[in-house]
């Protein structure tokens, strides 16, 4: 890879939170913009850098299961992207390239939303209804603008919250619009229902267990997230 390919503009990781951007970060020539679960501000944060350079598109982060095969810490690539009205097509060289550099990555049809999944009856029925594996609330945001733009698109996710879990509702309560984390929201929420407690340490833990798998996946890639080294 040579300095001036890179050097003609930057990859962009679109992210829920802000701690899976700043791992993004941690790969040079690539910028983070992280929604905090908001459609509307990850679509602002993208279009402005899309409009500064963005060259290429990639989902970053962790994702919830579909799979019953699918534990925490599985690394994924998507190959496509569905949401409720369309299926987008990742970009298959720099899908092609991202498997071969994860060769433990599994490369599925990944699910869009726009409200988290909660319960394991809601997960199982979009497994069925679409055929993806996983699901977070960025990959369709990302797949709408990477075909309107005509940019490529790849998708990089771990698996934090498995099929089987019921997510607590503190764990729902606790993103920012910035993508950082409420503990207040997360500690009132405990307060008031304080059997999910276990519930809420095991997300942690799993969440901790997806986000090193991230890094190690930013550490393996290397600049753009393999973008440039592909083409």
């Amino acid at each position: 890879m040579t300095s001036s390919r890179c050097d003609a503009g930057f990859v962009i990781a679109a992210t829920g939170l802000l701690a899976e951007a700043r791992i993004a970060a941690r790969s040079g020539h690539v910028r983070p913009v992280a929604g905090g679960g908001s459609a509307t501000r990850l679509a602002a944060l993208i279009e402005r850098a899309i409009a500064e350079g963005g060259r290429a598109i990639a989902s970053f982060g962790i994702a919830g299961g579909l799979s019953e095969d699918l534990k925490p810490g599985a690394c994924l690539i998507g190959s496509e992207v569905m949401d409720a009205r369309k299926l987008y097509r990742a970009d298959p060289t720099w899908t092609a390239w991202l498997g071969e550099r994860l060769c433990a990555a599994a490369v599925h049809r990944i699910a869009g939303v726009d409200e988290a999944l909660s319960t394991p009856t809601e997960k199982r029925a979009l497994n069925a209804a679409a055929g993806a594996v996983a699901v977070d609330m960025e990959s369709h945001i990302v797949a709408d603008f990477a075909t309107r733009h005509g940019l490529p698109l790849a998708v990089i996710r771990v698996i934090a919250d498995p099929v089987s879990r019921a997510l607590p509702p503190a764990a729902l309560a606790g993103m920012r619009p910035d993508g950082t984390t409420d503990i207040g929201a997360c500690l009132r929420s405990l307060v008031r229902h304080p059997a999910q407690a276990p519930a809420l340490v095991a997300v942690a833990l799993d969440t901790g267990r997806a986000m090193r798998q991230l890094l190690r996946c930013v550490q393996l890639l290397g600049p753009g997230l393999g973008f440039f080294d592909c083409r």
